[in-house]
């Protein structure tokens, strides 16, 4: 139930195995659902929501722990993949939406869209769902990330440095076999991509997940041909400094209802 809205914004919660989800509706236009990564709110990314508004009726929400959602017991990639689903299953839109993800909201964008194809009319799938050739994180990489994912930890989300460490692992897998997905599926997909998604810099761990990243693209367009891509030369945090470029390449790539 809407909990204030007005003429161009409603906020309603969705609650489903005991989480409750915040989602926000505003805009006009075809509808949009935007799926938000890991450590991310519809906060970080109130930019490109307003940017999207102007073209489409989008829908937002933040994922359990993350934002104003309550915590949970567990998370783990079904787990958000679920609160996912229950937020679709209760929107009542005018049409199927696309789906856009930004990184873990990726991931999930793909594996809804495998499983549901009815309910998505095309996805737009933001620095994630890479099908990567081998894993992110290797023994050399732990310490480093360990130190990332406590940064993320502080930053309005109920994880803990050892749950966003353990996504990560657990993301690394999903990644490994998220090609079997994109072949369930027969919707339009376009792919906006960072060209350096660990920073632009020569030493650490920054060159070989670039060129893992990269890889990993190259991997998906070669075996889906019908997907299209867009890079923007920046890091994984495009959506932040780049947010009028994506909008304006999901306002030409989405044709008009």
């Amino acid at each position: 139930m809407a909990d204030g809205s007005d003429n161009s914004l409603t906020r309603f919660t969705v609650r489903h195995g005991g989480v409750t989800l915040p989602v926000s509706r505003g805009g006009r236009g075809r509808p949009l659902v935007l799926c938000p990564g890991l450590t991310c709110t519809q906060a970080d990314l109130s930019e490109l929501i307003g940017l999207l508004r102007r073209d489409h009726d989008v829908v937002a929400f933040d994922l359990r722990g993350h934002g104003s959602a309550s915590p949970a017991e567990r998370y783990s990639f079904d787990a958000f993949l679920s609160d996912l689903a229950a937020v679709l299953a209760e929107l009542d839109l005018p049409s199927v939406p696309v789906l856009v993800g930004y990184s873990l909201g990726a991931d999930l964008a793909v594996h809804h869209a495998a499983e549901y194809p009815e309910t998505i009319a095309g996805l737009v799938l933001i620095d994630g769902a890479n099908p990567l050739p081998e894993p992110f994180l290797t023994d050399t990489d732990l310490a480093e990330f360990r130190g990332m994912a406590e940064a993320g930890a502080a930053r309005h989300v109920a994880l803990t440095a050892e749950d966003i460490f353990a996504l990560g692992r657990e993301m690394d897998v999903v990644r490994g076999e998220i090609l079997d997905r994109y072949r369930k599926i027969d919707l339009p997909v376009h792919v906006i991509m960072s060209t350096s998604i660990a920073g632009d810099v020569a030493e650490g761990r920054a060159p070989r997940h670039n060129r893992l990243w990269r890889a990993g693209v190259e991997r998906l367009l070669r075996e889906r041909p019908q997907v299209s891509a867009d890079w923007i030369d920046a890091d994984h945090g495009l959506v932040f400094t780049h947010a009028p470029d994506i909008a304006a390449i999901v306002r030409s790539r989405l044709a008009p209802c």
